[in-house]
């Protein structure tokens, strides 16, 4: 049976406008830099799907292999369980992996929030064979997203409570102010009682996290290359694929992988629909991407101050990843 699929409206700002004024902005600064948000286009979401099954990046399976075992009791420990919101909810998988852990006769609304029309499109459909769910999808920034999903919920009334699940490390593509920032919006969002269940990937061996962000098979320099792909494509940009090279670091004080494109040559790029006309120098890069790495104690410490009370938290000790639920004081 097909579920009830609903798409709540659109920013009115247009992505691609968004997109020029972003651009035009951070590539002003120094060091260059993008906002993450933009390597999800249609093909970067996919090759982010294609990461996920990499040898060398365990953070999906992982997490997955956790949700899988605890499942029943996250379900069990927030009962009466009635709406379930995602912010970034990749390919749906991992909400799947939850719902299936659901009684038959628990009827669930599904909010997924994600800036990517094809992440939400594919989620939805990963999750449209489930017959005690009804979708909707909001494609907005999370905190906007979350806050239309929990007004709907109010407006109709729906008696239980609120599970909001931030999975796939994706609060590590936040710096601290900015992780502390988001999680302040959640709590000042959802009501007491509501939970969070956040996946965090941990600090481990400079190698093993180097080979996770710049595999063998070059799946990762795609997707962070692809990036300006979509500025060639959206922005008429000329940015030369062949002078830019994917770069992968480990910040160890900062506790971050960073992401660049580092330029190979002397050149000179244009950007017209960002009125830009720049020269990058040999070596001069452009920040795409950060992955902050936890400790479990840091994950506890921060949901904390947010204003959530830490229910569990289960961690993967050979692959250095944590899962934890949170409810709201």
């Amino acid at each position: 049976m097909s579920t009830p699929h609903f798409v709540a409206p659109r920013p009115a700002a247009s992505e691609s406008r968004q997109f020029a004024e972003d651009v035009e902005y951070y590539l002003s600064q120094s060091p260059r830099q993008l906002p993450s948000r933009y390597l999800y286009d249609e093909l970067g979401s996919s090759l982010f799907n294609a990461i996920c099954q990499l040898p060398w990046y365990e953070i999906t399976r992982t997490e997955r292999d956790l949700l899988r075992r605890h499942a029943p009791r996250i379900l069990r420990d927030l009962e009466p369980l009635a709406t379930l919101v995602e912010l970034g909810p990749g390919n749906g998988e991992k909400l799947a992996d939850l719902i299936n852990a659901t009684a038959d006769d628990v009827m669930l609304t599904v909010h997924l929030v994600d800036v990517s029309a094809s992440a939400l499109e594919t989620a939805s459909r990963t999750l449209d064979h489930l017959d005690n769910v009804t979708i909707v999808t909001h494609e907005a920034e999370y905190e906007t997203g979350l806050a239309q999903a929990t007004s709907q919920g109010a407006e109709n009334e729906s008696f239980g409570r609120t599970l909001v699940l931030f999975l796939g490390s994706n609060i590590g593509n936040f710096d601290p102010p900015g992780a502390a920032a988001l999680l302040d919006s959640v709590r000042a969002t959802v009501d007491g009682g509501d939970a969070l269940l956040i996946g965090a990937d941990l600090v481990k061996a400079e190698a093993t996290l180097l080979k996770a962000y710049d595999d063998p098979l070059g799946v990762t320099a795609a997707f962070n290359r692809n990036l300006l792909v979509r500025a060639n494509r959206e922005l008429a940009a000329d940015f030369d694929l062949d002078g830019f090279a994917h770069q992968a670091i480990w910040n160890e004080e900062s506790s971050r992988i960073e992401m660049h494109l580092l330029s190979l040559k002397r050149q000179q790029v244009r950007v017209p629909e960002a009125h830009l006309d720049i020269r990058f120098e040999a070596g001069e890069t452009i920040w795409t991407e950060s992955s902050y790495k936890y400790r479990p104690a840091q994950v506890r410490d921060m949901l904390e101050r947010a204003g959530f009370r830490v229910m569990d938290q289960w961690l993967d000790e050979r692959d250095a990843f944590a899962l934890t639920l949170a409810e709201a004081v």
